[in-house]
């Protein structure tokens, strides 16, 4: 599990630090502010490896710099294995490089990372750890598994082999032989669903094209039609990328570790940026809880420890039932404005309930001034301060504020019913 993270002279703030929970971490902010730069580093500090140095196919994930003129640290402990490793990493100008300790690193256990654009990194303790050769650590193994997101429905390999074949044909595969990695999939899928009305089911096998000779895994709608997964929508086609490689990394880990005559992982971190990317609201409030219980029933003697950005009230709001401050944790990225001007800073907040999302969208974790778009909410300030002011010789201004608010606002809107109140309490009728 990751415990801290802590850095200085790098990134968008001159320094932040964090202290994660055990199970569920959250992190907020505007764009731009570093979420996603925060988790490219906590899969940094876990494994050693940029996930855009290990795949130069990908747009993200890239090497960290230090900003301009200032050393540059990152200090991170996490529990591994059989300790904890706690280290500060300083910046190497001259190889354009972070230091690390030489020799083996601790090991972190299964670490993953779902990216916003769709690409993915693996970092598995059985097929990318060191190896141990007459006593001595070598560093043969693969780094990792990073892949573009074409990877992840293609295949990943290179000029030494297959280290993937993809989300279509192991898909295909798994329907085929319905063995255990099918009977997870499919488990996997119920699970991510928004709901029982939403629960998608895989369909029949197909063929799209006269020149693409695989079997094509499908999705049954809940129209009827089985619908190639290369044609499902943006956010079926994140849900199930999400599924097969929960389900990929968790199998071929169980496989290696069989293979080696080793246990399996005892500890699973999953990192995920925008982890509503493309769902619907419905979706957006179910997707943190059915993906904490898929990683518990994939890996049941694992701690499994989940870290994602999100813009999503939705999601926010659906972590009222069950949020832990004794295991979870939530980080707030802000601008303040200190002597320099503007600045980014990184706040760890206290989960407060706020009930809806619109008070979701109105706290310190989206800090918007209203919930209505912003042309409205202008207006309504300026009834506001019109019907305040107003005096009965007013009334042709009142009058016409009255159209305005009637051509803006639903006829049931609560602001309509203040108003008129407002207006009768005056003496005068809008």
């Amino acid at each position: 599990m990751l415990k801290t993270l802590k850095l200085s002279g790098v990134g968008p703030s001159p320094a932040m630090e964090l202290n994660f929970g055990d199970r569920l971490n959250l992190i907020t902010g505007d764009n731009g502010l570093g979420k996603s730069f925060l988790l490219d580093i906590a899969f940094w500090a876990m494994t050693r490896r940029w996930p855009g140095e290990v795949n130069k196919r990908l747009t993200t994930g890239r090497l960290a710099l230090p900003r301009p003129q200032e050393q540059g640290d990152i200090a991170f402990s996490f529990t591994g294995k059989t300790a904890t490793e706690q280290y500060t990493s300083h910046f190497d100008r001259q190889t354009q490089s972070w230091t690390g300790r030489s020799g083996r690193p601790a090991n972190p256990g299964l670490v993953l990372y779902a990216m916003a654009d769709g690409g993915f990194a693996l970092w598995d303790p059985a097929r990318n750890y060191w190896r141990t050769q007459a006593g001595v650590d070598v560093q043969e193994r693969r780094p990792a598994y990073v892949f573009s997101p074409q990877d992840v429905w293609d295949g990943l390999e290179d000029e030494a082999g297959i280290y993937c074949n993809g989300l279509i044909r192991d898909v295909a595969n798994w329907q085929r032989e319905q063995g255990d990695a099918w009977t997870h999939f499919v488990r996997v899928l119920k699970t991510l669903s928004a709901n029982e009305d939403e629960t998608l089911f895989m369909g029949q096998l197909t063929r799209i094209s006269l020149d693409d000779a695989r079997d094509m895994p499908t999705l049954t709608m809940p129209y009827g039609l089985d619908v190639p997964v290369v044609h499902a929508s943006s956010g079926m086609r994140r849900i199930l990328a999400l599924a097969y490689l929960l389900v990929w990394a968790w199998e071929e880990h169980l496989k290696a570790s069989q293979l080696l005559a080793e246990s399996s992982s005892n500890q699973a971190v999953f990192l995920i940026d925008e982890i509503e990317s493309h769902l619907h609201p419905k979706w957006q409030f179910s997707v943190i809880g059915s993906l904490v219980s898929v990683m518990k029933n994939m890996a049941p003697t694992a701690q499994v420890q989940l870290i994602t950005a999100t813009h999503s009230p939705q999601v926010l709001a659906s972590l009222e039932p069950f949020f832990d401050a004794t295991q979870d944790a939530w980080f707030d990225l802000d601008y303040t404005h200190g002597e320099e001007g503007a600045e980014v800073a990184l706040t760890q907040r206290i989960f407060e309930k706020h009930g809806t999302v619109s008070n979701w969208l109105t706290s310190e974790a989206f800090d918007l001034a209203s919930d209505r778009a912003p042309e409205i909410a202008k207006l309504l300030d300026e009834a506001s301060a019109l019907v305040n002011q107003a005096s009965p010789n007013d009334l042709p201004a009142l009058q016409a504020m009255n159209q305005r608010l009637l051509l803006a606002l639903n006829p049931k809107d609560a602001f309509l019913f203040r108003w008129r109140a407002l207006a009768e309490h005056k003496g005068w009728q809008p």
